[in-house]
Formats: structure tokens, C-alpha cells, sequence
């Protein structure tokens, strides 16, 4: 962008907003608008400044050589800066943030929506919902990574952007990145065509160290320390069954046609990953799920170190088993897919393709369902008690503040108690839905 095209930023944010008006009007979808506008570039706008977004924000960039990088914000301006400096080494030209389109703090995603055309949202996972219905509203398309929520308040509101999304013809494609390997979808699709008959059972697992560990470093407010390790804080990251297993609860569900468990009953803990520096989440989990049909899934995820470490969904059938994440069928079948495919760099290309040919891709029908199973999932753990679909869908339950109470400065709800530790949910004790 050339300083005569900066100085009229803001009047071609009015413009544009009065073209996805009229878009609105005539039926037209904002990506055909773009075209009539006759313009090439495409504003993207980064919220969360991540390791995980940093690179979201430059496949998006790769998918499209008229995408530009305007604007990024994060909690902390030394992200933003950082962040930038890197994607400015690896992207060139295509990045054109200047200073006053960097923003910190919880208020810095209102600035990036306003700037840009379509936003890539990776940051707390509290606020995906929240900061993809504002970017909905705006008439922007939205890249948002998993989970799609952290309780069922926000699911609800997520599936309501996605909902919305469909009615103004706009794009939001979900970080559920499964979908997109075109060798797990001929997998599934060779399970769906009977390749190891009836599936009996499905066992999911996601075994590893601790993720994202950081020191603390001085100066830092608790509210600031909490921000920058919010892997570890379940108001801000619902835990590790929506974090890490949301990918393979989605594929259970993908496997099983879609449908979702009719209940689930779930065991976790905090057995040794006990120092401040691990917050206050469980570092064990175990969740079983029954679909109406009699089918159980079996998930595991673990973040603790020194133990047995795996990534695995394997679908048992009547006639053999099905190794998704290898791509492997054996049994009475035998087959192994050998192509090569790069998901996270595919959901971008789709996203960025259906941008510019003005046919919307809507990941709506699978990223909220598959996100609220995973919810379901980590309440069972939370509170010991067997929940069901129907109760999980009539909850309200929401990690306190509302992700739009939250401000710069406020008190954070979790706080170090006297034992050198951050309080957990207590199984049997603990009440949620």
C-alpha cells in the first residue's frame, strides 16, 4: 500500500462497508463485491500474535499472493512487534503493518476487524466466539482456529457466527485442520464405504508433555502472567480436552457420520504437574462416549512428563481397523494412502480461493458440534458426573468473566492459594451444569 492509498484507509473502510451493504441487498457476496471494486488485495488482519497464528497468518498470506498483512494485536505489544519482524522476513511486501496498526491489550481485535477483510483469530480460546461474531457482524471472513469455544455458552455463540456467516455469504473455516487432509477424508470416506465393516469402537489419544511451559517473567501483573500461559488457566483455555483432543473427537464424529454421543462419563485430575507454573488445569484426562447406536469412544489425553507418548486415531470395525493419522486400513481390506498433503496450509487455500470466486465456504455444520463434545467431555472430568447431549446443549455454563467483561487490568478469577498451587475442580464436589 503506497502513502496516497494510507492516507484514504479510512475512507475505504466506509466504502467498503457501504459495498458489503449493497452486496447484502443485491445478493451478491462480499468476495464479488471485491471484484466489481476492482480491487486485488485482500486485508488480513491477525488477532493473537502466537506462535500458532504466526503461522496461520503466513499460509494465508502464501494462499494468496493479493493478501496483505494490515494489522495484528495480542495482549502484549512485544508480540505484535515481534511477530511482525518475522512474518516481515518470511512475507516481504505482503506485509504493510505500520505502528499505528499494531494493537495491545483485550480491546485491540475491535481495531484489527475495522481494518482488515478477513481476520485470522488464534488467541485464548475463550474469546474465539466472541471475536468471530464481532468480525461476522462487521461483514468480515474469518479463520479461527480450535476449539470453537471452552463451555457452552460460547459454543452457542460460535455456532450463531457460523449461522450468520451462511445468511451475509461470507466465509469462516474452522482450524479443525482433519478435515482438510485429503488422506484422513479417503480414509474416512473408505470406513464409510465398509472397508472394515461395522465400527465397534474408536480409541483417541493425545499423550505428551506438558505444552507451552514458560517461566515467569518479572515485572508481570497476575493477569499478565496468566495471558502468557494460557494453555494452563481454564478460564482462558477450558482445559485439555477441548485444547487438544477437540481434533480427535472431531474425527470420531466424522467417522460416525457426523452424529455425536448421546452421553459421556469422564475421569481427570492433577497427579504431578502441581507448581504455579502449570496454572490450573488437570494434566490427566479419560472420557468414554456412547452414540445412540451402542458405539463407544474411548479419548485419553495426558500432559505430563516422563510417561508414554502418543497422537493415534484407530477405528475398530467388524472386519479390521482403520489408523486414521497414517492413513492405514488392515484387516480383511488392505490399503495405505501415500500422498502427501499440508492441512494448514489447504484451509487457506479454500478459504482464499472461495473469497475471491465469491462462493462462500461455511465450516459451520461440523466445528461447533465437534467443539461442544469435547465440552461435554471435560465437564464429565470436572465434576465426575455422566452428562449428557441434551443436558450439555441446554447449559448456559461460562467460565467466568463473559469474554466481553474481560478489560485490561482486571483481577483474573483464578488466584495461588496459600499451598503454592492454583486451586482445581474437585470431582464429586464440583458443580458446572
Amino acid at each position: 500500500m503506497d502513502a496516497s492509498q494510507n492516507t484514504t484507509r479510512r475512507g475505504f473502510l466506509k466504502s467498503s462497508a457501504a459495498l458489503a451493504g449493497g452486496a447484502l441487498a443485491s445478493r451478491l457476496t462480499i468476495g464479488q463485491v471485491a471484484h466489481a471494486a476492482g480491487s486485488d488485495i485482500i486485508r488480513v488482519g491477525m488477532i493473537g500474535c502466537g506462535g500458532r497464528n504466526a503461522g496461520a497468518a503466513a499460509q494465508a498470506l502464501t494462499a494468496d499472493s493479493g493478501a496483505r498483512l494490515a494489522a495484528m494485536c495480542d495482549i502484549f505489544m512485544d508480540r505484535v512487534k515481534g511477530k511482525r519482524g518475522i512474518l516481515k522476513k518470511q512475507k516481504g511486501d505482503q506485509v504493510i503493518v505500520d505502528d499505528d496498526h499494531c494493537f495491545a491489550g483485550f480491546d485491540g481485535y475491535k481495531h484489527v476487524i475495522e481494518a482488515s477483510d478477513v481476520v485470522v483469530i488464534a488467541n485464548a480460546a475463550k474469546f474465539h466466539p466472541l471475536h468471530s461474531m464481532t468480525a461476522i457482524q462487521a461483514g468480515k471472513h474469518v479463520f479461527v482456529e480450535k476449539p470453537h469455544g471452552i463451555d457452552p455458552a460460547g459454543v452457542k455463540l460460535m455456532q450463531s457466527a457460523a449461522d450468520l456467516a451462511k445468511q451475509k455469504g461470507l466465509c469462516i473455516v474452522s482450524g479443525l485442520h482433519s478435515r482438510y487432509h485429503t488422506g484422513y477424508a479417503e480414509t474416512v470416506k473408505r470406513i464409510h464405504d465398509g472397508a472394515i465393516g461395522d465400527v465397534v469402537a474408536i480409541e483417541e489419544n493425545f499423550l505428551r508433555g506438558p505444552y507451552g511451559v514458560i517461566e515467569r517473567k518479572p515485572g508481570l501483573s497476575e493477569l499478565q502472567w496468566q495471558c502468557s500461559t494460557q494453555y494452563h488457566f481454564r478460564w482462558l483455555s477450558g482445559d485439555d480436552v477441548p485444547q487438544s483432543l477437540v481434533h480427535n473427537l472431531d474425527r470420531s464424529s466424522w467417522v460416525m457420520g457426523n452424529q455425536v454421543p448421546a452421553k459421556c462419563h469422564g475421569l481427570g485430575g492433577r497427579s504431578s504437574m502441581v507448581q504455579l507454573i502449570y496454572g490450573d488445569v488437570f494434566d490427566h484426562h479419560s472420557v468414554v462416549y456412547e452414540f445412540a447406536n451402542g458405539v463407544r469412544v474411548y479419548a485419553f489425553c495426558r500432559t505430563t512428563n516422563g510417561c508414554h507418548n502418543d497422537s493415534s486415531s484407530v477405528v475398530l470395525g467388524s472386519k479390521g481397523k482403520a489408523d486414521i493419522l497414517r492413513c492405514r486400513i488392515s484387516g480383511e481390506t488392505n490399503w495405505r494412502w501415500k500422498d502427501r498433503c499440508d492441512p494448514y496450509q489447504r484451509e487457506h487455500n479454500v478459504l482464499f480461493k472461495a473469497i475471491r470466486s465469491g462462493k462462500p465456504v461455511n465450516n459451520g455444520d461440523y466445528m461447533a458440534r465437534s467443539t461442544m463434545i469435547t465440552v461435554m467431555g471435560q465437564i464429565s472430568c470436572y465434576t465426575g458426573k455422566e452428562v449428557t447431549w441434551e443436558q450439555i446443549n441446554k447449559s448456559d455454563f461460562c467460565y467466568p468473566p463473559r469474554p466481553e467483561d474481560c478489560r485490561d487490568g482486571m483481577d483474573p478469577p483464578s488466584k495461588a492459594g496459600a499451598h503454592g498451587s492454583y486451586p482445581v475442580p474437585k470431582p464429586g464436589f464440583t458443580k458446572m451444569i
